[in-house]
C-alpha cells in the first residue's frame, strides 16, 4: 500500500506537468527570414555608382545610432514643419487610428481583469407571499405577506489551471501592441503623405513658373510677328503659326492649374480641413540640391524600424496565444466563489446581527465530454491563424525590402537624370539665344526659332518635374525605411551624389 502510495506521489506531478504542456501555449519562434547582409543598391560596382555628372554615389552608413524622431525636420523648411504638425493634430485617419488604440488596450485591460478575484456587493429589499401548499401547509391555510431585507459580498475568481486566463491575457497585449505599432505606421504614412504631397505642390508651382515664362515668350512673338506681318516681311503663315503656340501654351498652364488644385486639395483633406476653406500660396521648388542624407543602415535594421513589421509581429505572438486558449478548453476549469452577508424578514437593521449571517463557500469544477469536436476545431482555426500571420508578416518583410530597394535605385537614377538635364539646360538655352538672333537678323526661318523654343520649354519643364521626383522619392526613402532622422545632416547633399 505504501509503495502504490509512493508511486502515486511520483507520478502525479508528471502527469500534471504533461498536461499543462499539453494545453499552453506553444513557445513563439521566430520565423526564419532570408535577410540580405545589405541592401543591392548600396553594393553596387563602382561603374554604376559614377552618376552621369562624374560624382559618385556613397554607401549609406548604418543608421541605428542616428537620432529618431521628427525626421522632416532634416529637410530644413519652415512651411514644412508646421503642415506636418498641424496633420499630426487634426488628421482624421489618425484619429481614428487613435482611437482604436484607445480601445485595443481597454480589451487589454478586461482581460488582465481576470487574474485577480472578482468582489461585488447585493443589496436588497422585497415583498413576497407564498402559496401554502409551497409551504407544506393545508390547502387554503391563509398565509400572510412579508419582508424580506438582504445584504451580500460575494466573491469569485478563475484558477488558471491550465493558462487559459494566461494566454488571454497574453493575447490581448499582444493585439493592443499591434495597433500601436499600426498607429505608428499610420502616423509616418500621414506625416509622409504631407510632405510628399508639398513637395508635389511647389513642384507644380515650378512647373506653372516655367510655362507663364513660355507663354510670355509666345506673347511677345505674336507681338513681333504682328508688327512683321503688318510691314510685309512675312506672311500670315508665320502670325497664325505664334498665335497657335500662344493659344497651346496657355491652354498647357490652364490645365496645369487643375492639377495644383487637386493638389492642393489632397493636403487639405491630409491637414483635416475642408477643400474649400485652404489656400496654399505659391511656393516654387527651385533647388533641391541641399536635400537630406538618408542612411539605408543595415537590411536586418530594418525590421526593427517599420511600425508596420512591428504590428505583422505583434500580430503573430498574439495569435500563437491564441493556441493556448484554445487548448485550454478541453481541460477542466476550477472556478472558487463565496457568498457571504446577511437576511432578515423583519427590518434593515436586523440583516446585519449576527443571527442572520449566511455564507457560501464553493469551488465548482468543469470541463467539456462530448461537445462534437467544437474545441479541437477551435485549436485548428487558432493554429491556421497563426500561419495566416506568419504569412502576413513574411510579406511585409518582402515588401520593405522592395521598397528601400526602389527608392534607392530611384534616388540614383534621378541624380543622373538630373545632372544630364541641368546640361541639356543650358544647351537648349543657348540654342534659344542664338536662334532669337538668327531670326531677327532675318538668317533663319520662324521655324527654325519655334523649335529651339519649344526644346527649350520641354527641357525646362523635365527638368522641374525631375526636382519635384527627387524630393517625393527622398521622403518616400524615409518612409521605406521607417522613418525617423532629425535635421542634422540638413546641409548634407542627397546621399545618392
Amino acid at each position: 500500500m505504501n509503495k502504490l502510495h509512493m508511486i502515486a506521489k511520483g507520478v502525479a506531478p508528471v502527469l500534471a506537468a504533461l498536461l499543462m504542456t499539453a494545453c499552453a501555449a506553444p513557445e513563439f519562434k521566430q520565423p526564419a527570414m532570408d535577410v540580405p547582409v545589405a541592401f543591392k543598391e548600396s553594393q553596387l560596382p563602382a561603374a554604376v555608382k559614377v552618376a552621369a555628372d562624374g560624382s559618385t554615389w556613397k554607401q549609406a552608413q548604418a543608421a541605428e545610432a542616428q537620432p529618431r524622431g521628427e525626421w522632416w525636420l532634416a529637410f530644413n523648411d519652415t512651411a514644412l514643419n508646421e503642415l506636418i504638425a498641424e496633420a499630426t493634430r487634426a488628421n482624421a485617419n489618425l484619429a481614428v487610428a487613435a482611437a482604436r488604440v484607445k480601445q485595443a488596450r481597454a480589451i487589454a485591460g478586461v482581460a488582465e481583469a481576470d487574474r485577480i478575484p472578482q468582489v461585488g456587493v447585493n443589496v436588497g429589499a422585497q415583498r413576497q407571499r407564498q402559496s401554502d401548499v409551497a409551504l407544506g401547509l393545508p390547502a387554503g391555510t391563509p398565509v400572510a405577506p412579508g419582508n424580506v431585507f438582504s445584504a451580500n459580498l460575494t466573491a469569485s475568481y478563475e484558477v488558471d489551471l491550465f493558462g487559459r486566463v494566461s494566454s488571454n491575457v497574453s493575447a490581448a497585449r499582444n493585439d493592443a501592441a499591434s495597433v500601436e505599432a499600426t498607429y505608428r505606421s499610420v502616423l509616418l504614412s500621414v506625416q509622409a503623405d504631407v510632405a510628399q504631397t508639398y513637395f508635389r505642390l511647389r513642384a507644380t508651382d515650378a512647373e506653372l513658373e516655367t510655362l507663364n515664362r513660355t507663354v510670355q515668350t509666345r506673347e511677345e512673338n505674336v507681338k513681333v510677328n504682328q508688327r512683321r506681318f503688318d510691314l510685309g516681311d512675312i506672311g500670315e503663315f508665320d502670325l497664325s503659326r505664334a498665335k497657335t503656340e500662344l493659344a497651346t501654351s496657355r491652354a498647357e498652364a490652364i490645365g496645369l492649374q487643375r492639377q495644383r488644385a487637386t493638389t492642393e486639395h489632397a493636403l487639405a483633406v491630409l491637414l483635416g480641413k475642408p477643400a474649400a476653406s485652404y489656400t496654399a500660396g505659391a511656393s516654387p521648388l527651385l533647388d533641391t540640391s541641399l536635400l537630406p542624407v538618408i542612411p539605408a543602415g543595415l537590411p536586418s535594421s530594418l525590421l526593427e524600424r517599420r511600425p508596420d513589421i512591428a504590428a505583422a509581429q505583434r500580430a503573430m505572438e498574439a495569435s500563437n496565444a491564441r493556441i493556448g486558449v484554445a487548448k485550454a478548453a478541453m481541460f477542466p476549469a476550477l472556478a472558487l466563489n463565496a457568498n457571504a452577508g446577511g437576511a432578515s424578514g423583519n427590518t434593515v437593521a436586523d440583516v446585519f446581527k449576527w443571527s442572520s449571517r449566511s455564507w457560501v463557500l464553493g469551488a465548482l469544477m468543469s470541463m467539456p465530454l462530448i461537445d462534437g469536436g467544437r474545441n479541437k476545431a477551435n485549436i485548428n482555426r487558432s493554429e491556421a491563424a497563426l500561419e495566416e500571420s506568419v504569412g502576413t508578416y513574411r510579406q511585409s518583410v518582402l515588401v520593405a525590402f522592395a521598397e528601400v530597394e526602389d527608392n534607392l535605385a530611384g534616388l540614383r537614377i534621378l541624380a543622373g537624370q538630373t545632372a544630364q538635364i541641368e546640361d541639356a539646360v543650358v544647351s537648349a538655352r543657348r540654342s534659344a539665344d542664338l536662334a532669337q538672333k538668327l531670326y531677327t537678323a532675318g538668317r533663319s526661318s520662324y521655324l527654325d526659332l519655334l523649335d529651339a523654343q519649344r526644346n527649350l520649354a520641354s527641357v525646362e519643364r523635365s527638368a522641374v518635374q525631375l526636382r519635384g521626383n527627387r524630393a517625393v522619392t527622398t521622403v518616400a526613402l524615409i518612409r521605406a525605411l521607417g522613418g525617423g532622422w532629425d535635421g542634422a545632416n540638413a546641409s548634407q547633399k542627397v546621399a545618392q551624389r
